[in-house]
């Protein structure tokens, strides 16, 4: 079942269009990568999805409910959660209160945000050992795991990631995507932009956007068949 669903998706900053008509599912269950070079339209469609930006036509879907005009914190309570390029932590509080602003909208279900608290831990053991270390004397690669942890804090049934290996080395760059693909298999339906192509293998969908449209979907084997030189770099 499509979890997400997004129709011929237009969206544009003031007179300038960036998606010209995207169409895309992503199953329950998945774990997504929206590939492309800088400036592909990657982020405004992911953006556009959390509710950050408004589409001039189309429509989002989630869950068979489209998302209309509804707010992003809206949508967070919803069951959608937005880890953004830039990783854009709290550099002035600990990690922990990081963590627990992600909690916000289940502020009153307190064994549910130990749990996610315990559970983000889990994926990201140097965040427990740092809790009570400010934000801003983190690492780059601590950072981003924070940015993710603070995203699953809200329990979301979709995760949106914005360029998780952006800015980390080849190594830390695998254990963010293995950190991801152990969130999936855990039950949490996964959404990531990347300019990496090295996220392709943990994938079980792939769509490759150029200049604000998709040039291709693949799923499952065809993954392995992509040509990324002629689909991805335009060669």
């Amino acid at each position: 079942m499509a979890l997400l669903e997004v129709s011929d998706l237009v969206v544009g900053y003031d007179a300038f269009p960036v998606l010209h008509g995207i169409d895309f599912v992503v199953e329950e269950g998945e774990l997504c990568v929206l590939l492309g070079l800088n400036g592909a339209g990657k982020t405004t469609a992911i953006s556009t999805i959390a509710g950050l930006l408004r589409p001039r036509s189309g429509q989002v879907r989630f869950d068979g409910k489209g998302l209309g005009r509804k707010s992003a914190s809206a949508r967070v309570a919803s069951g959608i959660a937005l880890s953004p390029e830039g990783r854009r932590v709290f550099p002035r509080l600990t990690v922990r209160q990081n963590l627990r602003l992600g909690a916000w909208t289940r502020r009153r279900e307190s064994k549910t945000v130990k749990r996610q608290l315990d559970l983000v831990v889990d994926y990201f053991p140097q965040l427990g050992e740092r809790e009570d270390q400010l934000a801003g004397t983190l690492s780059g690669g601590e950072q981003q795991m924070l940015a993710v942890g603070r995203a699953l804090m809200s329990r979301p049934r979709l995760l949106l990631i914005d360029e998780a290996s952006l800015g980390l080395s080849p190594t830390l760059a695998r254990t963010v995507w293995e950190v991801t693909s152990r969130i999936k298999a855990d039950g949490t339906t996964v959404l990531m932009v990347e300019q990496n192509a090295g996220a392709l293998p943990f994938a079980d969908r792939a769509l490759i956007m150029e200049k604000g449209t998709l040039v291709y979907t693949g799923v499952g084997d065809q993954l392995r068949e992509v040509n990324l030189r002629e689909a991805y770099l335009g060669a």
